[in-house]
């Protein structure tokens, strides 16, 4: 197998399987954990794996250029059918496990998928509903047997089957598997990836295997991976940063992914593992810090007063040190002592006692936040990127680390900010185009070869990208001030109580908002004052935490009003709304990006009644879907409140 490899171009992920497993054979690929106990393959066993699955594939009709849809969680087999699709010239189209049929339909249909592998019977499940809408599947293979015993359809097959049938496709042709593998070029597409869909319906971006071996070589430089590094595998497998950090960059590394028993083990089971490269985003890195907190203030006082002693430290040196500046001797030493008693437990219980590096992006992260995981010793970076750029275009140096940008370009990426102020930029990673879509594909590329990422950012005086909104959001208010609703936005979003918020003001004298909160952080925040509640409606529409909600608005006020940009973008009036914004319900993508249109077109009512300062309360009705996938309505009398401003940068000036 290595003297193959010598005469060929690592350019494609099957051939790079063939280098690890010849390489890096008897060090672990993949690990699973499965009734409590962790299963682990070598690269040379996950090889064997997916070689017998390429050619099980094989046997059932899959060619070159055939797409194979995947459904389910993080699975070593789902994983595996990725590899073997792309040995064979075809094409993995993951998409999200919870995806309603109505969603899948689209994708399947747009992709024209004939082959199709799910993780279990609920997911079979949806894959034949799919069928009844559009008969376009023609075989459905599954992981977990369990209760598929009455499945007998002529077209779905378990995982071991297809194995089987690939092991005597193999006796009788030996080599095909290796043939196919080396016929694969770095120009062929590697992956068929669905954005989120705000503003419609979602764009199958395809990328090739060079553009995802280019960053994925960039990041595994400059983070310094090697097959000695580990990840965690708990993000969509749909989402490009999973298949970027689970697949791409640990078939260039050589790196372990492991794949939690189950969400709800996730944080166990990553303390069990300790990875050394970990992938979060802000909400996640919140509701830890939340909990964390909460906890705390249920502990015994001394324990708490200690907890407390050593945070407030760390606060004050624990960057510093990190950062390898001057420190007094004495704050080190009780650092030192804090990192025994505080800081490395708590590391520990995060599932954090071994990871080096931290990314997180995908929205803004608050200063105090980024500050905390920091100061006790976790190396959080922020970064930057989207599925068109494969993914990443910059990332924060060790040295010049800052909770208010995303970095600076990787090697060989050219970023710039356009005369409209959107974020442009040029990279071999970049994708190849919008399947099906040349126009959209010529509206994303410009004539120099320049791509538009839908980004309002700027550079700063170190030569760090800042991102402000998307250009598609940012307004004017009726005086010509900017309207930036999601720098607005996240800025409430960086207190622990509000899950989410959607703001209004384009062409319009005021900005108003709704909000969602959190109802864990709430939940708990109640409980702790005896304050209580029935329901997330109850709870939301209550004057307490009309209060608490309103002191973070105002708050964000007040840091508003100091911009000279965005002073008059200030808060005046906002409602709790009683129910969360829901992707099921077509609010939010899968992703949890807002859908504003269909916001603005559902709740037209309340939009029309924050803007009338006469009315103090609202009746609101909208349709929800539940868990079973009913439909039914749900109705809430809002209140709506008034809120302090500040006199702006001009009004003081």
């Amino acid at each position: 197998m290595s003297d193959s490899l010598d005469n060929q171009k690592l350019d494609t992920f099957p051939k790079l399987l063939l280098r690890n497993a010849a390489q890096f054979s008897n060090l672990p690929s993949i690990r699973e954990k499965e009734f409590g106990i962790w299963q682990t393959w070598t690269w040379a066993q996950a090889a064997e794996e997916i070689k017998s699955f390429a050619n099980g594939l094989a046997a059932y009709g899959f060619k070159r250029g055939d797409k194979l849809f995947i459904i389910g969680g993080n699975r070593p087999r789902l994983y595996w059918a990725m590899c073997a699709a792309q040995s064979l010239g075809g094409i993995p189209v993951p998409t999200y496990q919870d995806a309603v049929v109505e969603e899948l339909v689209f994708v399947v249909d747009h992709a024209e998928v004939k082959y199709a592998i799910a993780e279990d019977q609920e997911q079979v499940d949806k894959l034949l509903q799919v069928n009844e809408v559009d008969r376009t599947i023609d075989k459905i293979f599954y992981d977990d047997s369990r209760g598929m015993r009455d499945y007998n359809a002529e077209h779905i097959f378990s995982f071991e089957n297809v194995q089987l049938e690939g092991k005597k496709f193999a006796a009788e042709s030996p080599t095909f598997f290796e043939d196919q593998i080396a016929s694969g070029s770095g120009d062929d597409a590697a992956v068929l990836l669905y954005t989120s869909g705000t503003t419609g319906q979602p764009k199958g971006v395809v990328l090739t295997h060079n553009s995802m071996i280019f960053g994925s070589q960039r990041v595994a430089t400059l983070e310094s991976l090697t097959e000695k590094d580990s990840v965690v595998a708990y993000l969509p497998m749909a989402w490009v940063v999973d298949h970027f950090l689970c697949y791409t960059l640990a078939y260039c590394a050589g790196y372990c992914v492991c794949c939690p028993e189950s969400p709800d083990t996730l944080l166990l089971d990553k303390k069990e593992i300790g990875p050394s490269f970990h992938f979060t985003s802000p909400r996640v890195l919140e509701g830890q810090r939340t909990d964390i907190l909460t906890r705390m203030e249920d502990a015994a006082g001394i324990k708490r007063r200690l907890f407390n002693y050593f945070i407030d430290h760390a606060s004050r040196v624990g960057i510093d040190i990190h950062s390898g500046k001057k420190v007094r001797l004495i704050d080190r030493l009780l650092y030192f002592i804090g990192d025994i008693y505080a800081y490395g437990p708590l590391r520990n219980n995060l599932g954090y006692s071994k990871t080096r590096i931290t990314w997180t992006a995908g929205e803004a992260i608050g200063p105090d936040m980024f500050d905390f995981y920091r100061s006790i010793g976790i190396n959080l970076k922020q970064v930057y990127g989207q599925t068109e750029a494969g993914p990443f275009l910059t990332a924060q140096p060790n040295d010049a680390v800052r909770s208010d940008t995303v970095g600076v370009p990787l090697d060989d990426v050219d970023v710039k900010i356009d005369d409209h102020g959107e974020v442009i930029y040029r990279s071999p990673g970049a994708f190849k185009e919008y399947y099906k879509n040349p126009d959209a594909t010529r509206n994303s590329k410009n004539a120099e070869g320049w791509i538009l990422t839908g980004d309002a950012g700027l550079f700063d005086s170190e030569g760090q990208l800042k991102i402000i909104d998307r250009i598609k959001d940012v307004g004017a208010l009726s005086d010509g001030s900017l309207f930036a609703p999601k720098f607005i936005e996240n800025k409430l979003k960086f207190f622990a109580h509000i899950l989410e918020v959607v703001t209004f003001g384009d062409k319009r004298d005021r900005v108003t908002a709704m909000v969602n909160i959190d109802l864990v952080a709430v939940g708990n925040w109640a409980e702790r004052r005896n304050i209580a509640y029935a329901s997330y409606q109850d709870l939301a529409s209550r004057p307490e935490v009309y209060s608490m909600v309103q002191e973070s608005v105002e708050q964000v006020n007040m840091d508003l009003s100091r911009d000279e940009t965005l002073s008059n973008s200030q808060i005046i009036r906002f409602a709790i709304l009683h129910k969360e914004l829901d992707a099921d319900d077509g609010e939010l993508t899968r992703t949890r990006k807002v859908r504003r249109q269909i916001i603005m077109e559902r709740y037209a009512d309340l939009i029309d009644a924050l803007y009338d300062p006469g009315i103090a309360r609202v009746q609101v009705e909208t349709e929800v879907t539940f868990e079973d996938g009913r439909r039914g309505t749900i109705s809430g009398d809002l209140e709506i409140r008034d809120t302090k401003t500040f006199h702006t940068v001009q009004d003081t000036g």
